[in-house]
């Protein structure tokens, strides 16, 4: 598997497990990620052919892999047993929602909280990203492979009390500033759909395991959210959308949280 990323300074990365070179040191003609996702996976090159030593990850302060950060889409209540730990009806399509690309900052973070008489009850949400490769519309379930490019580690955002006042205020509730980390990196398979079979996703804050899930617990696959959204707009190389949560854990303050996404990546970030 190979991995697309940016480091800290913003320089284009491409790696592999053996580490990452600069994405322009394997692909001259490569100058940011998104022409990469346009030719992964099949297109890109490999790290190891680069004129440049590989740098192990541990070695790399890395940044949002995404940057300029288009469309964000997020899915409500896609894991069964998240639905029912809320006592909410489970939803007959995919509850989805937009987040602005103000919401995006990398690895690290930090999360930071808004003032308390703005907010007080904000919960952290592991999610798997699914990071589109080209630009489509009105696409199938089995075309999955054919538009999609890779896979995100995401830790997602919710001001429930702002929520609880009124369904309506979900786009609020969700869009503050820093209310959606992702990284460290994309993971690009030989399959996309193929992938799908081993990924499992928890939510973890300050060490403890709040919820975990396969994507078994999913009402809605990511080959059907992709098919169903492609109905409503043009996805182009870059955009994403964040295929819900198996469960959340209130933050504050101090706090850690790590989206831990296997085997795609384990993403952190503190909360301030």
């Amino acid at each position: 598997m190979r991995y697309l990323a940016r480091s800290a300074d913003g320089t284009p990365l491409l790696g592999d497990d053996e580490g990452f070179v600069p994405l322009a040191a394997a692909g001259p003609s490569l100058e940011t990620i998104q022409d990469a996702l346009k030719q992964a996976p099949d297109g890109l090159p490999a790290p190891g052919d680069a004129r440049a030593q590989r740098i192990p990850a541990d070695e790399i302060s890395f940044g949002l892999p995404l940057s300029p950060v288009k469309k964000l889409w997020g899915i409500g209540l896609n894991y069964a047993d998240h639905a029912a730990d809320l006592d909410e009806v489970r939803p007959e399509e995919p509850a989805s929602f937009v987040k602005p690309p103000s919401t995006a900052t990398g690895p690290g973070g930090p999360i930071r909280l808004p003032d308390e008489e703005v907010t007080n009850r904000v919960t952290a949400e592991a999610e798997l990203g699914v990071v589109m490769g080209q630009t489509f519309s009105h696409v199938e379930e089995d075309e999955f492979d054919d538009v999609v490019a890779g896979f995100v580690p995401i830790i997602d955002m919710t001001s429930e009390d702002i929520l609880e006042k009124n369904p309506r205020f979900l786009t609020r509730a969700k869009s503050f500033d820093t209310f959606l980390v992702a990284g460290p990196w994309i993971a690009i398979p030989d399959s996309p759909a193929a992938f799908l079979d081993d990924v499992s996703v928890q939510t973890v804050v300050n060490d403890e395991i709040v919820a975990e899930n396969t994507l078994e617990g999913m009402l809605f696959k990511p080959p059907e959210l992709v098919a169903f959204h492609s109905q409503v707009m043009t996805f182009e190389p870059g955009d994403v959308i964040s295929t819900g949560t198996p469960g959340a854990g209130v933050i504050k303050p101090g706090d850690a949280v790590k989206a831990v996404v296997k085997p795609v990546g384990v993403l952190e970030s503190d909360v301030k």
